[in-house]
């Protein structure tokens, strides 16, 4: 197994051109196979490989719209939806196109941010830890419909990963963190460690004593991946 981080002050700092790389990484692998199938059940989640990544699309645009309108205590009033008659390419470039707009956002977005997420008042670092962690993990439950894998960056996955659950970073210190990230949102086991059957992340800034961050979490199955981010579409 590839080692963890050494320590979460090395690695808790998510940005920009970490969710530039996760979509890379993850419009790569997928891209090849947009000639399949996309109707095909993604991973171990109840939607197919095509709403999955529809689901990306209106994630991370909607992470987009947190941090440009700022709400305190709901997400901003609207759903994004691909055209139906979207086909895989398309549907993937929707998902693609969300990341970006996210990743520009939270460019030009200053580090006193905060804005409402289930699972904390969320700053720009955390929304593109979010933005990661959507892209990453189903990007795989995509690849899996369609037989394929990736293969994220690793030190991507250790910074979404101290950054979005901490304790698991410090007990996990020596596994491979995208092994380490899949088993803390439910998707695997590990040895010794039984598949979650509930998890949350944690939204709101390391060290924050936001009230919300403290009363939402635990409110998260794997039915609704993103820590009830979204609706199902």
């Amino acid at each position: 197994m590839r080692a963890g981080p050494a320590s979460l002050e090395e690695t808790v700092a998510v940005t920009a051109d970490d969710l530039d790389a996760a979509l890379s990484g993850v419009v790569t692998a997928l891209r090849p196979a947009t000639g399949l199938d996309w109707s095909v059940r993604a991973g171990s989640v109840e939607w197919d490989c095509w709403h999955t990544a529809e689901h990306v699309g209106d994630c991370l645009l909607s992470f987009a719209a947190q941090l440009v309108a700022r709400p305190d205590e709901r997400y901003v009033r609207f759903m994004a939806s691909a055209d139906k008659d979207a086909s895989a390419a398309e549907i993937l470039e929707f998902a693609e196109a969300g990341g970006r707009i996210l990743a520009a956002t939270v460019r030009t977005s200053g580090p006193e941010v905060r804005a409402y997420h289930p699972s904390g008042r969320a700053d720009p670092e955390g929304f593109a830890a979010m933005g990661c962690a959507e892209t990453l993990l189903h990007g795989d439950d995509i690849a899996q419909g369609l037989g394929l894998a990736i293969d994220p960056p690793r030190d991507v996955c250790s910074r979404v990963l101290a950054r979005l659950f901490p304790e698991a970073a410090r007990d996990l210190a020596g596994v491979d963190p995208w092994a380490a990230l899949r088993w803390s949102t439910g998707r695997i086991e590990l040895p010794g460690r039984p598949r979650l059957d509930e998890w949350h992340w944690r939204g709101a800034p390391l060290g924050s004593d936001d009230e919300q961050a403290k009363t939402e979490l635990g409110r998260v199955d794997t039915d609704e991946v993103a820590v009830a981010v979204r609706p199902a579409t």
